[in-house]
């Protein structure tokens, strides 16, 4: 005999509530996360770029206010131009924030830590695509001001320095966190935190971006590595391993000596584990 619609509904709202779940409660209650923190963090970087298309009056005077101090404060001082040009040029430069994570991936693939790898690799490139389409799409001018001390060629929204420090810095974080012992965890988020907030910083003091560009690109930088770190989450649920927190690292195994499983690899299981189906 069929089942009653109402009671039907009535038995998995009742499973949801109690936490007791099956694999279609499950894909649902991931989807519904995964959508929601999503959407969490691509909402404030389109609410950005309305402003600044927008030419919000209140932003457009931040903008320029913050533009022409800094910029009266770097005329004044070419030594701290030249320190801050080493540092936004060569020391932050996005080919230097890429051939770390490069590096990073050669030696995840040598650990034979196939998929940390492909995330790691995806979200770089993924964040270098959409930063440069949205720049494309965008067009907006970079800071025309007397007496520039620095240049650079192409559009200013959102900056490409600022997205590719945050999403450098987020990849390399993730990963190797698990390898760092817990009472040193706060050296590498403050230096990660230091650089992101230190290339933004540079960005607007040399006149090349605007603060809104700057901003656009942390939040553009976020909505990429949130993206693809919920399709990692993802895959680790499907085999069969926990959640993780941002203080623990991506991939928590990777600092063991067993290699990850590859595809068709079933999820070992305990002597007391029972087969189900």
């Amino acid at each position: 005999m069929a089942q009653h619609p109402t009671r039907s509904r009535r038995r998995t709202a009742r499973a949801i509530l109690s936490g007791s779940s099956g694999p279609d409660t499950a894909f649902g209650t991931r989807l519904l996360l995964t959508v929601t923190a999503t959407t969490a963090v691509t909402v404030p970087f389109v609410l950005a770029l309305v402003l600044v298309e927008s030419r919000w009056p209140p932003l457009h005077r931040l903008d320029r206010d913050t533009a022409e101090r800094l910029h009266s404060a770097a005329l004044e001082d070419p030594v701290r131009v030249r320190v801050l040009g080493f540092l936004t040029d060569v020391v932050w430069d996005p080919v230097t924030m890429r051939l770390l994570v490069a590096a990073l991936v050669v030696w995840l693939l040598r650990r034979r830590a196939w998929r940390l790898a492909a995330w790691a690799a995806v979200t770089e490139t993924a964040g270098a695509l959409v930063g440069f389409l949205t720049k494309n799409v965008v067009e907006r001018a970079r800071p025309h001001l007397p007496d520039p001390v620095a240049h650079a060629p192409g559009f200013s929204f959102p900056s490409g320095h600022a997205m590719t420090a945050l999403v450098s810095c987020a990849v390399l974080l993730l990963v190797l966190l698990p390898l760092v012992p817990p009472a040193w965890r706060p050296l590498p988020w403050a230096l990660a935190v230091t650089s992101v907030l230190g290339v933004g910083y540079t960005r607007v003091a040399l006149g090349v971006h605007w603060v809104s560009d700057v901003v656009g690109g942390w939040l553009l930088g976020l909505v990429v590595v949130t993206a693809t770190t919920l399709v990692f989450e993802a895959w680790r649920a499907d085999i069969g391993r926990r959640r993780t927190g941002l203080g623990e690292g991506l991939e928590p195994e990777i600092s063991g000596p067993e290699p990850e499983p590859t595809l068709g690899t079933p999820v070992r299981r305990g002597p007391m584990d029972k087969p189900t189906g």
